[in-house]
């Protein structure tokens, strides 16, 4: 939304400098006709077959992941998170993106699966899901709105049997398309129907 709430404000202050009207066009479908089609599209047969598919996806009790940390937790959460950026090498980069390619990946799928070995290395656990937002546009009418569409999709990994990083990567690919294809199971849904381990 971010985007767009720019390009809105850039082009309606360039026409109002010049003297001119609004240059933006109508829309033809706003956030609330969004959020009334989506009450009415998702239940019955099709919040059936999306419940479904993150069922098999997930299973009944999908594991929590044990990252060792290095002090005690706090009885009651803070939620101060940090963040840390690292830039890659140029040279790391376009190996990624060629490695991407030659397994008919994307990068953002390479990356994920690179995420993933670290944390079963770090966790020592095989089975490793991770949170991932996606920006739930997929109807071309939704692209130009402002509004929150965002969703978070559980992307599962199952690194027994030691794979190869290619097998490994194969295998994040089909997971990520797969959950791509049922993006529309809002999380809490998900959340409510799978009362996973907190």
């Amino acid at each position: 939304s971010m985007g767009v709430l720019r390009q809105e404000i850039a082009a309606i202050y360039a026409a109002y400098a010049a003297g001119q009207p609004s240059p933006l066009a109508d829309l033809p479908l706003q956030y609330a006709d969004y959020a009334v089609w989506q009450r009415q599209w998702l239940p019955g047969e099709v919040l059936q077959s999306q419940l479904d598919y993150w069922r098999r996806q997930l299973g009944s009790d999908p594991p929590a992941l044990g990252l060792p940390t290095d002090r005690p937790r706090p009885p009651v959460q803070a939620y101060r998170g940090r963040r840390l950026r690292r830039r890659f090498a140029p040279e790391l980069s376009l190996s990624l993106r060629e490695l991407a390619r030659d397994e008919k990946a994307t990068l953002f799928m390479t990356l994920l699966a690179v995420f993933q070995t670290l944390l079963a290395r770090y966790s020592g656990q095989v089975d490793i899901s991770v949170g991932t937002p996606i920006a739930n546009r997929r109807p071309a009418e939704l692209e130009r709105l402002i509004g929150f569409f965002a969703n978070t999709l559980v992307l599962r990994a199952d690194l027994s049997g030691d794979p190869t990083f290619r097998e490994l990567l194969a295998q994040v690919r089909g997971t990520t398309l797969g959950a791509y294809a049922h993006q529309d199971l809002p999380f809490e849904q998900l959340v409510e129907a799978l009362q996973p381990e907190r």
